[in-house]
């Protein structure tokens, strides 16, 4: 009894060859021993039997290690959306990258370059994560308003900076920085809404002085003083609002700044200077 041969393979780059009969049930069977195992473990993994069920459907340890490590430093951040994040941008300035060393290396490193050179001092330590926050003495006072150092300070306005820092292998470890900018945007949507208010009420007042007046002319001066004077207060609120921007912009490259000092072991713990001695003193 004759049977059919086998249909050709597809060529490169086309469908892959059908399965025959054997090959098809090995593989459901396989896919159904791979979703048992998934439905059976438990809700909690470890990262050793996270590594093992990878190696199962093929996944490289490598791969995993920085997905864990991306999955460890993952911070929500807010979605911005309407007039006020369209205006004033984000709330939040983050990175991450992969960077070589240990994380108790790394993480010292940034610690002493977010004190010394960014002028903050430590808010709190929780397990792999260490926070900042700007320093309120006279000498870190006068060195942020000044800019003395030669350097614009650009996290001192943010009311908390952060950093994370995970082992990807024995080498290197996925940093994450972030600097929250919430109440200065706060403080600025106020301002500008105050700003633009008392211009929309000035302007209609003069409008107003002008029609009572009387005088021949007086309203058309009036709509002109007050168009102008409304236009101004706007000019105003949208200064106010792309200040807002740069603050944030300058905080995300400040951040950036120090991932590329890590990444290309530019960062180095710097001598104490004139005004650290003083706040010593003091």
């Amino acid at each position: 009894m004759s049977t059919d041969p086998p249909a050709p393979a597809e060529p490169p780059g086309g469908s892959l060859a059908p399965l025959d009969r054997a090959a098809l049930e090995r593989v459901l069977a396989r896919a159904t021993e791979l979703q048992a195992r998934l439905a059976d473990a438990p809700d909690e993994l470890t990262e050793n039997q996270l590594l093992e069920l990878g190696s199962e459907v093929g996944i490289s340890s490598d791969h995993l290690r920085q997905a864990l490590a991306e999955e460890r430093t993952r911070v929500v951040l807010p979605e911005e959306s309407g007039v006020v994040g369209s205006w004033f941008g984000s709330t939040v300035a983050a990175a991450s990258r992969v960077v070589p060393g240990t994380p108790a290396e790394v993480l010292a490193l940034i610690d002493s370059w977010m004190q010394r050179q960014e002028l903050l001092r430590i808010r709190r330590r929780i397990g792999e994560r260490l926070t900042w926050e700007a320093r309120r003495d006279f000498a870190g006072t006068v060195q942020a308003s000044f800019n003395l150092g030669g350097r614009p300070y650009a996290l001192t306005p943010a009311t908390e900076v952060g950093a994370t820092v995970v082992a990807v292998d024995a080498g290197r470890v996925l940093v994450r920085l972030d600097a929250d900018f919430t109440p200065s945007r706060v403080r600025n949507v106020r301002w500008a809404g105050v700003t633009a208010g008392l211009g929309v009420t000035s302007g209609a007042s003069v409008v107003a002085l002008a029609s009572m007046s009387g005088e021949p002319g007086a309203l058309v001066i009036g709509a002109v003083v007050g168009s102008i004077w409304t236009a101004l207060a706007g000019l105003g609120a949208t200064a106010i609002a792309r200040a807002q921007r740069r603050k944030v912009a300058r905080g995300q490259l400040a951040l950036e700044q120090i991932l590329d000092r890590l990444e290309h072991g530019g960062m180095r713990s710097p001598r104490s200077s004139l005004m650290d001695f003083l706040s010593s003193v003091r």
